[in-house]
């Protein structure tokens, strides 16, 4: 035990000496830096041998030595103050946050007491406290308020046996009007003879006649091919190549006009496009797109609502519940949720506070892709048609054209005759197959069915409507499957890209798949 004593004090008294010397040696440092007097005879002892430039360089220096010292202290201060700064937010913030927790436990605390006293006071009212008997304490607050003041208290409302609340109140004013608008409606004289291919010229006519807006033919058999393939359709590309005008001029050119929704940054969730309830004043804010949505189900009309700017807010906490409706393979399931219960004073189409969202609508967002805007997910691009209108229109002349009534019916059975007479032919199927194992092999990425089976849609209306199949293809390749690409490693796959442009040239032929092929070469450019 001796032995051990002896080595455990030898052991810490060498580790002390160490540190001892560190301290000691910073201590002798600094005492060295800041040894003014010797410094001073330093300067005495070679000063005497100094000509005139010796003297001029001898005070510089001295300037110089101070100024750093200077600024090496006007650092450390600095840095200490801006330490005691953060250190003081910090405690601050912390205080405010514990301040805010404590008023937050003290506001549950009052809103349950307040929930017991109110729940006491209904009971003895007789009014229906429970969930099962329909009527929530809110809706009991204004034969409370009554009962209050002293006046006698109005009569519950009456709850039937499906849960329905019997009132007079009306929560939706906007959708009330739509009603009472279609009870005497009549539906305009629709032309049914029209087909695709003419309907793109008619409304290429009317755009440059009526509204002095010039698109070319593909643009516009895009648009119609998009509107065959999905429900949201995303018209994407640098400001002033007409992404807004052009379902703007479409609804005008069917006579119904686009619902424009500017979507705005703050947008956080579905509130700020189909609107919300108001405990306060029971009454629903509804929107024009909701109110649009609505209509739709009584007309046979084209319904286009236009989300302008749709990415300067996340598209995925606005738009989230309506991209999963749309992506229900029955039809009959679309729904979205308005309100929680019924009253018996709500729209006739609103069925146990549900809406059916009608086929006859489609929404069509503008995207710049700039600093001010997020980008769009693959969620988003999967269940969208984007259209890139990269280039301002060319003018040319145009004959007057008017307006014309395309009923949906009509549309939605040009659609199904293109998919019967144009499907894709079994060669290219075949091609499309061995591209997505190629690129699979090569770049592990997958096409996916849902792509696939827009591409069977998108294709032949485009055929139908004055385009060339390979064309369509390309197009669904470039904006859908390759723009997947973006998210790879394409620094260290640009030799697999050429590769893919060299595949494709040889699969479909050359000068065929231009799109595709520009925009892989673009890539392989910016990366």
């Amino acid at each position: 035990m001796n032995g051990f004593l002896k080595w455990f004090f030898v052991f810490i008294s060498e580790m002390l000496k160490g540190f001892g010397l560190i301290f000691g040696g910073l201590w002798r440092g600094l005492k060295q830096i800041f040894n003014i007097k010797n410094y001073i005879n330093v300067f005495k002892q070679y000063s005497t041998t100094f000509g005139v430039g010796g003297w001029v360089l001898a005070v510089l220096a001295i300037i110089v030595v101070i100024a750093i010292y200077a600024l090496i202290v006007f650092i450390l201060v600095l840095a200490i103050r801006k330490y005691i700064r953060f250190r003081h937010s910090i405690v601050s913030n912390e205080d405010l946050l514990e301040e805010i927790a404590q008023l937050q436990r003290q506001v549950l605390k009052m809103t349950k007491e307040k929930d017991e006293i109110m729940a006491m006071k209904v009971a003895q009212m007789g009014l229906p406290v429970s969930a099962a008997g329909g009527l929530s304490l809110a809706d009991g607050n204004m034969a409370l308020a009554g009962a209050e003041g002293g006046e006698a208290a109005e009569a519950p409302p009456e709850i039937t046996a499906d849960g329905v609340v019997q009132t007079t109140d009306r929560r939706f004013s906007k959708l009330m009007e739509v009603d009472s608008f279609y009870k005497t409606y009549t539906p305009p004289e629709y032309d049914n003879e029209i087909s695709l291919e003419g309907l793109v010229d008619r409304y290429r006519n009317f755009a440059c006649s009526r509204m002095k807006l010039y698109y070319d033919h593909k643009t516009i058999r895009l648009f119609f091919a998009g509107m065959a393939s999905t429900k949201l359709i995303i018209l994407q590309g640098i400001s002033g190549t007409g992404k807004t005008s052009l379902p703007y001029s479409l609804g005008k050119f069917l006579q119904v006009d686009t619902t424009i929704a500017s979507v705005q940054p703050s947008w956080r969730d579905r509130t700020e496009l189909f609107g919300y309830f108001n405990e306060f004043t029971k009454n629903f804010n509804e929107t024009e797109v909701l109110k649009r949505i609505y209509s739709s189900g009584y007309n046979n009309d084209i319904n286009l609502i236009l989300l302008d700017e749709m990415n300067i807010a996340r598209i995925e906490y606005y738009f989230a519940e309506m991209l999963s409706i749309l992506e229900m393979p029955n039809a009959d399931e679309w729904e979205l949720d308005i309100v929680p219960n019924t009253w018996s004073t709500d729209p006739e189409r609103l069925d146990r506070g549900k809406l059916v969202i009608p086929q006859n609508v489609w929404y069509i967002g503008t995207a710049n892709n700039d600093d001010s805007t997020y980008a769009i997910s693959d969620k988003v691009y999967d269940r969208a048609q984007p259209i890139n209108l990269d280039s301002k229109g060319v003018p040319f002349e145009a004959p007057d054209t008017p307006p014309i009534n395309l009923g949906f019916d009509h549309l939605d059975q040009m659609f199904k005759e293109a998919f019967d007479k144009y499907p894709i032919s079994q060669e290219n199927l075949r091609k499309i197959q061995q591209l997505d194992l190629w690129v699979i092999e090569k770049l592990r990425v997958a096409f996916g069915n849902r792509i696939l089976k827009q591409m069977g849609l998108f294709v032949p209306v485009y055929v139908a409507c004055g385009g060339e199949e390979l064309d369509g293809i390309d197009y669904v390749l470039a904006t859908k499957i390759f723009r997947k690409f973006e998210s790879l490693n394409l620094a260290m796959l640009r030799e697999e890209l050429r590769e893919l442009c060299v595949y494709m040239n040889k699969s479909f032929g050359k000068g065929k798949m231009n799109e595709s092929i520009a925009y892989l070469e673009r890539l392989q450019k910016l990366f």
